[in-house]
């Protein structure tokens, strides 16, 4: 038996998207990662509007709004975390065509 909606816990997404415009990421946070990248494509996400529109190709979810914000922090800082991410989802990333000329 499926537990009723009231029963679910709050969960934080760390999220990667790829821009379709120059195949540029950007690493956020949010509660609602659908909400989130409608919010990016809509170009009321400061930084993002000049690189829409945008694709969600990965997230990972946190209980912990803490644990969230470090992940984000350490895939932010463009080291080994994100290093390590992108040769785990080599596979997608090659698999999605989401402009020409760059990967």
């Amino acid at each position: 038996m499926n537990p009723a909606p009231s029963s679910y816990l709050a969960m934080y997404q760390v999220y990667l998207l790829r821009s379709q415009k120059d195949g540029s990421f950007y690493v956020g946070y949010t509660n609602n990662v659908d909400q989130r990248l409608k919010e990016h494509n809509n170009g009321t996400v400061g930084y993002t509007k000049k690189f829409i529109p945008w694709k969600l190709i990965y997230y990972e979810s946190f209980l912990s709004l803490d644990d969230a914000k470090k992940r984000e922090k350490s895939l932010k800082s463009f080291g080994k975390a994100y290093s390590g991410l992108k040769i785990r989802i080599k596979d997608s990333l090659n698999k999605i065509s989401l402009f020409k000329g760059k990967r």
